[in-house]
């Protein structure tokens, strides 16, 4: 405990950067994996190989990555762009699956009304298979979440500040009590975050949780689910 207290600022600002580091990589995650996954479920011929190929690549070990792609980049190896970059490289690999399951889960009928309605390719996306999609990507992008703030400990093995340093440091230094206090605050850290998620997922998508309230037709941006397509129209 009093190693803690002794060390309060130097922890906090590891934190912090922790902190910095998941968060930038799960956005990027989020804004490459969500068109991706759409993009792949669009093309049921080749949907499925092109789901397991992007998978295959969370099969990479982390720390050859940390060394590869700085190789690619031209990005220096300690510097935390490279981390951003592999950890968003995991996390479009992992999310891209439920984004695509996400998309696919979308009623046809519900996409035909929209068509019906006159809703451009662009408008369908952003209106109507994005919102009844959102609870599924969510779902994936907890595993995302706490599989970034885990990960980002790593970068610590190539000198990147982050909670991992009290990793590195207390194994070097055989105290104890930092490589606890580590771990105590990855997992602290990864269930807020996780937790921050859910809550955006409530904000985001609140007709979900009327789903959960009792029975009745689904609106999302003027379309039903389960009305007949064009029986809007006819209004």
């Amino acid at each position: 405990m009093m190693w803690v207290v002794n060390n309060a600022q130097w922890i906090a600002e590891l934190v912090w950067l922790h902190l910095w580091l998941s968060v930038s990589a799960i956005l990027v995650s989020v804004l490459i994996a969500v068109p991706v996954g759409w993009l792949v479920n669009r093309h049921q011929l080749t949907r499925d190989a092109l789901i397991a190929l992007i998978s295959v690549i969370y099969a990479v070990p982390s720390l050859p990555m940390f060394i590869v792609i700085p190789a690619i980049t031209g990005v220096s190896i300690r510097s935390a762009a490279t981390v951003v970059i592999v950890l968003s490289i995991y996390g479009v690999a992992l999310l891209q699956r439920s984004a695509a399951d996400a998309f696919a889960a979308v009623p046809q009928d519900v996409l035909d009304s929209a068509t019906a309605l006159g809703y451009s390719p662009w408008q369908k996306f952003w209106r109507i298979e994005l919102p009844l999609a959102g609870s599924i990507i969510i779902a994936g992008l907890r595993v995302v979440v706490v599989n970034t703030v885990s990960l980002v400990t790593v970068g610590a093995v190539i000198g990147i500040q982050s909670i991992g340093s009290l990793f590195t440091d207390g194994f070097q230094r055989g105290i104890i009590a930092e490589v606890v206090t580590g771990l105590v605050l990855t997992i602290v850290l990864a269930l807020v975050l996780d937790a921050l998620t859910v809550l955006a997922g409530w904000l985001l998508f609140p007709w979900k949780r009327a789903e959960r309230v009792g029975p009745g037709p689904l609106v999302v941006a003027g379309v039903t689910q389960g009305e007949p397509a064009g029986e809007e129209g006819a209004r």
